[in-house]
């Protein structure tokens, strides 16, 4: 890069690595997506840092683990002194924009050092700060406006909007993928002559599940997950318990989650999805060659978490499985040679923000809580000792769950109102290792120990193993390491 390098950072909301022919879906249809990897460091295993949305976006913009942030939940709002990306280097010159769902609070309003602001969410309003504007609605919605669309939903104070189920039925050249696939490309088009940074987040392939894609793949072709026929064992955490019966009994905004029938049509629909922001990421990515900026622009593709998609017959997010978990990760350096790798160690999106700072010739601020790939990436330096660190920290889950204190009727029976409320409030911190070994430890006492290189769908729990107690130890003290380090105050029992 002989100029100053642009950065494009491409992610999408609640998309499983298992989602992309890179990762060994041969029945997907994401030719952009593959096609980025064959010219990208591909990550085999990188881990969001907490598996819903706001707390894992404020990492991935901050550098920050969630309990750092205090984004332990959905809809915190990120502290004006958090810094993002574009606040943490010297990017005096450079234009920078972010484009689509932002969820860290005041989702419609400019903040955070983006200079340029599209917005596709108006269902925040509730969480604006104090101050804010509340008649004002997100770019998306004007433009739905000025193309005719009439909003269908009106809230007690007469607010109308586009509801999500709305959006998602719309053809496509008017959905939200292809308006910011449009706003993106514009936005390269403007700065071709400058420095820029843009971020762009899709919300698909997000609930609701449905959209212009749904014919893309028949369900009976559909294979179902490897662990979805396994019964959960009592060892496993609770809280899977519960949102089984919980799925299992409501279904979800697509249809009801009963019979495999149910479940193959579900996920074709996510497949779909998927597809469809693979089509408007290449209208994106043909823009950048366009206008002769590839070999200038660094590229990551990512997303703030995975989906459990039928795994353990779960679906969504809020547990500690790998499905839930587990992202897709693809890094184009321009002139890096290592550009068609696979990285085989676990890694963290919280070195996402260190890496991109280093790469981009900043220096790396001091206090932000992970480090540089770039020395690993350029052959200079070796990623095996290093562990990767997940956490869980609030209540947010399926069902209409305010705090876990309101229960829901097919949990009754299940078990006492204080076993579910602790089951679904217990604060976990996770660790897996480069060898291999994933321990969930619990302050609840619902542990678990993976071995992943034997068991990677999370069938056998063996913390109850004694051939196992000296690992354990080893791993709990690595995690209160990391805690001591990284000043997470959760109390866990020694």
């Amino acid at each position: 890069m002989t100029k100053q390098p642009n950065l494009l950072f491409i992610f999408t909301d609640e998309q499983a690595a298992k989602t992309m022919g890179v990762y060994g879906n041969n029945l997907i249809q994401t030719p952009n997506m593959d096609k980025l990897a064959e010219k990208s460091v591909v990550f085999e295993n990188a881990y969001a840092n907490q598996s819903v949305c706001t707390p894992s976006r404020s990492t991935i913009l901050t550098g920050l683990y969630p309990h750092t942030t205090e984004c332990t939940e959905n809809n915190i709002p990120l502290h004006p002194d958090a810094l993002c990306f574009p606040e943490l280097g010297n990017f005096v010159g450079y234009k920078t924009a972010y484009h689509g769902k932002w969820h860290l609070g005041d989702e419609i309003f400019m903040q955070h050092g983006f200079q340029e602001w599209r917005s596709i969410e108006d269902g925040y309003r509730r969480y604006y700060i104090k101050g804010r504007e509340r008649t004002k609605r997100s770019t998306y919605h004007e433009f739905l406006i000025k193309n005719g669309f009439k909003p269908n939903t009106t809230s007690e104070d007469g607010f109308q909007t586009f509801s999500r189920g709305f959006c998602a039925h719309l053809p496509e050249e008017f959905g939200k993928p292809a308006y910011l696939s449009r706003e993106a490309s514009r936005f390269i088009r403007e700065n071709r002559n400058n420095p820029f940074i843009l971020y762009v987040n899709f919300l698909e392939p997000h609930m609701p599940f449905f959209g212009p894609r749904d014919s893309q793949y028949d369900p009976k072709d559909i294979p179902l997950p490897v662990s979805f026929h396994h019964e959960l064992t009592k060892n496993q955490h609770f809280k899977a318990h519960l949102y089984r019966r919980a799925y299992y009994e409501q279904g979800c905004s697509a249809g009801p989650l009963k019979t495999e029938n149910d479940w193959r049509h579900v996920i074709a629909n996510y497949w779909g999805l998927v597809s469809l922001v693979d089509t408007h990421l290449g209208m994106i990515l043909d823009t950048l060659d366009e206008c002769g900026l590839t070999d200038n622009t660094i590229i990551v593709y990512t997303s703030d978490h995975g989906d459990m998609m039928g795994s353990h017959q779960l679906l969504a997010k809020c547990v500690m499985f790998e499905e839930a978990v587990k992202v897709p990760l693809l890094l184009k350096i321009p002139g890096l040679r290592s550009n068609d790798k696979h990285v085989d160690n676990p890694v963290s999106q919280i070195d996402l923000v260190p890496t991109l700072i280093e790469t981009m010739g900043q220096s790396i601020p001091q206090h932000l809580q992970g480090f540089s790939w770039l020395p690993f990436l350029q052959g200079k330096k070796d990623l095996s000792e290093e562990n990767v660190f997940v956490q869980w920290n609030g209540y947010d889950g399926p069902g209409g769950l305010f705090k876990g204190f309101h229960i829901l009727d097919c949990w009754k029976g299940m078990a006492s109102e204080n076993k579910i409320i602790d089951a679904l409030g217990d604060p976990v911190r996770t660790i897996i290792t480069p060898e291999g070994w994933k321990y969930n430890f619990s302050p609840r006492g619902w542990n678990e120990l993976y071995n992943l290189n034997i068991d990677p769908y999370e069938i056998t729990n063996l913390v109850e193993e004694t051939k196992y107690t000296g690992l354990i130890k080893e791993l709990r003290t690595k995690i209160f390491q990391w805690q001591e380090k990284t000043s997470d105050t959760l109390k866990l029992p020694d």
